[in-house]
């Protein structure tokens, strides 16, 4: 007597979304990202004590000057009006997003720095992730995670303002309606997202510069990212008597939102900066600009030179 041999099952077929390389694409980036979140807490604290802050003092600024300003709200031109209600709600994210790019330029200057100084670049260089990986996930944290971090908080402190000038309009027995006709919540939204676009692009070469010093000094990494600034400033200074390269890089820090947004003369005939609605936001004009696109480039170049440099770098 014969018997049939057992049917042997075949696999399952996996889906390409869930096959081992479409999952290994993107899950060292994304755990790679999370890892600097847990090892530099900073990156989130800082943010927040300085959102508490800035709340802190809007509440004491509208407790004292809320009650006034709304009497005499009538009194003034719609322009005005518009302006003194909307001012508060303008003025808190701007700490807000200066603490993130400051530590952004910090947390740059130390990524790969640290974990040579800490030895722990050893532990990394043994997991499947690669150097590329490694350096993206740092670039992201200054270009990605901490302007959206700044955007968030900076939402969620405007709209606490709002239920803050509420409150106490309503605790001195006046409406808060007007506070909430005047309120422009999706053009702010709006110029805050352009606005930090705008910042990343234009000080991506700065972070990248920071980067690739991190990732070659072996050590004070902040002295190094800025002696060839100050020797470069010296000796022009010395050979031609003149600071083109101290203009340039004036330039460089300041010169984004006066190409991203439309300047006013003022009478006396200096040039300020007052957005006031999508109008003023000159988007060609920004991405005309030559100096994003060098820019971009320097910072493409400092990134792949990092990338290689950490391929060789050993603990300091």
């Amino acid at each position: 007597m014969t018997t049939q041999p057992s049917a042997v099952p075949e696999p399952p077929v996996e889906s390409p979304a869930t096959t081992p390389a479409a999952v290994s694409a993107t899950r060292p980036l994304y755990w790679s990202i999370r890892r600097e979140l847990w090892e530099n807490r900073s990156i989130y604290i800082a943010p927040l004590i300085v959102a508490a802050i800035v709340l802190f003092a809007s509440l004491v600024t509208t407790a004292v000057k809320g009650p006034s300003t709304m009497r005499k709200l009538p009194t003034l031109s719609a322009a005005k009006q518009n302006t003194a209600v909307n001012r508060p709600f303008e003025i808190a994210p701007a700490p807000i997003m200066l603490t993130t790019i400051l530590v952004g330029l910090f947390y740059s200057l130390d990524a790969l720095y640290g974990e040579r100084r800490d030895r722990s670049i050893l532990f990394w260089k043994s997991l499947p992730v690669s150097d590329a990986t490694t350096v993206l996930s740092k670039v992201a944290i200054p270009m990605v995670v901490l302007p959206s971090i700044g955007f968030l908080l900076s939402v969620v402190a405007q709209f606490v303002i709002l239920a803050q000038y509420t409150t106490v309009l309503m605790l001195s027995g006046m409406s808060p309606v007007p506070v909430w006709r005047e309120f422009d919540l999706f053009p702010d939204v709006f110029v805050m997202m352009y606005g930090l676009a705008v910042h990343v692009l234009w000080y991506s070469p700065i972070y990248a510069w920071f980067l690739l010093i991190s990732a070659w000094a072996k050590r004070t990494p902040f002295l190094w990212a800025m002696l060839p600034i100050f020797v470069v400033a010296v000796v022009e200074r010395i050979t031609s008597n003149s600071a083109h390269f101290l203009s340039f890089l004036k330039y460089r820090w300041m010169g984004a939102m006066s190409t991203a947004f439309n300047t006013k003369i003022t009478p006396s005939g200096h040039q300020t900066l007052d957005v006031e609605g999508l109008a003023d936001l000159t988007l060609l004009r920004f991405l005309s600009t030559p100096g994003l696109w060098l820019g971009l480039i320097f910072a493409a170049v400092c990134v792949a030179a990092a990338i290689r440099l950490r391929r060789s770098r050993e603990p300091i």
